[in-house]
């Protein structure tokens, strides 16, 4: 039996525990649902709990359920990183074996010598660095000297600020597009370039809605890519776009919050279309996991969980629902880095009738393999579909 819209949710950063290769990545005993439950005293998300988030794990303040509604278990990244396109691209049947570089020290000074020669223009900054917080310390200097401000993050992104009144848009697009340019070469192997448009005075900075991503397309055919060849609406809600550099999307929504990303997904459950509506829930990761704020997160997860109700009453016997993540990201750990963690697996239809526990899955893979087969889409060459394991 299969299903003619599916609504998949990643909760980005949202891991379940420490993976086994965890050490590898200094992510030993990193948790990020546990320590943020131990954090709040315990959380409070009535709705995944029903639908069998404690029975993946038990997850303080959140009861396991006798009789959980959901298809549950965790999965296990294979690709050789825990970024966001990475996650992302396996979650869509790829697996990435060359990791995508971060730079916890700044970009090599080669590299930034090149961006000045290119552009025409000094950098400043160089360093991992919030957005908002590098503009306040740099944006004043950056007006005097017109220097650019670049910055990065524990993500593999270049990122370059600059005021709209002092660095024009079309010309820092056009920094962009160089910096994408000389970022392709495997030694500095960067996924997206962004650019960070603000305007305002200093003391009182405002990041402009004109950001642009320049991200590297996926190395080989998505799932996504094989949908839209066959005539199925792929919608990508918020930054999914931005991942997949506009690959195998048919419409592509901008979310500003998890809170708008949730209504721009009920708006989806009001249209008729047959295939794939994909969500990526970003603040957990950018605005509580890197910013290592536990209590803001456990907020954050409290509220998507108060939202589920809207989704499900709009849940047809057609449609099905997968709530997963990309990779964990501790904000109890060290530094402002992702963690190497196992990732959560919900899988609900209203045609079930309850769930139960499925394999431990050996790859996010699995998620497109089932997405793949659904549709009867050329299977990915990475995943093993949990579709006849859900029909039952």
């Amino acid at each position: 039996m299969t299903y003619k819209r599916i609504f998949l949710i990643v909760m980005d950063s949202v891991g379940i525990g420490e993976a086994p290769d965890a050490e590898k990545f200094g992510d030993k005993g990193t948790d990020t649902l546990g320590h943020i439950a131990e954090k709040m005293g315990g959380l409070n998300m009535p709705n995944m709990a029903k639908l069998g988030l404690s029975n993946i794990r038990e997850i303080k303040g959140i009861p396991k359920a006798d009789h959980p509604l959901a298809y549950y278990t965790k999965m296990q990244e294979a690709s050789s990183g825990k970024d966001t396109m990475t996650g992302h691209w396996e979650i869509m049947g790829l697996n990435i074996q060359k990791p995508f570089k971060v730079f916890p020290n700044g970009f090599p000074q080669e590299l930034i010598e090149k961006i000045e020669e290119k552009t025409g223009r000094k950098v400043i900054g160089n360093k991992p660095a919030s957005g908002t917080a590098i503009i306040d310390e740099l944006g004043k200097e950056h007006m005097e000297t017109g220097a650019l401000i670049v910055y990065t993050s524990a993500d593999p992104v270049l990122q370059i600020a600059a005021h709209e009144e002092v660095v024009p848009l079309e010309e820092l697009y056009k920094i962009c597009e160089i910096c994408r340019e000389l970022t392709l070469e495997d030694e500095y192997k960067v996924g997206r370039v962004i650019a960070r448009p603000f305007i305002g005075t200093p003391g009182n900075f405002t990041r402009t809605a004109n950001r642009h991503d320049y991200a590297l397309k996926p190395f080989e055919r998505t799932v996504m890519n094989e949908l839209k060849d066959h005539h199925y609406d792929v919608i990508a809600l918020g930054k999914i776009s931005d991942i997949y550099a506009g690959e195998g999307v048919t419409k592509a929504i901008r979310t500003k919050s998890n809170m708008d990303g949730m209504d721009k997904l009920l708006d989806s459950l009001d249209m008729e279309f047959n295939g794939l509506s994909f969500l990526n829930l970003v603040d957990f990761d950018a605005l509580y996991g890197h910013r290592r704020d536990p209590i803001g997160y456990g907020k954050a997860l409290e509220e998507f969980d108060a939202r589920l109700p809207e989704v499900f009453e709009k849940l047809t016997d057609d449609d099905l629902l997968i709530i997963t993540a990309d990779h964990g990201n501790d904000p109890t750990a060290p530094g402002t880095d992702h963690t190497r963690e196992y990732v959560p697996l919900l899988v609900y239809s209203t045609r079930m009738n309850g769930g139960k526990e499925l394999p431990l899955r050996q790859t996010f893979a699995d998620v497109g393999a089932t997405i793949a087969e659904n549709f009867n889409v050329p299977m990915p060459k990475y995943g093993k579909s949990f579709l006849k394991e859900i029909d039952q």
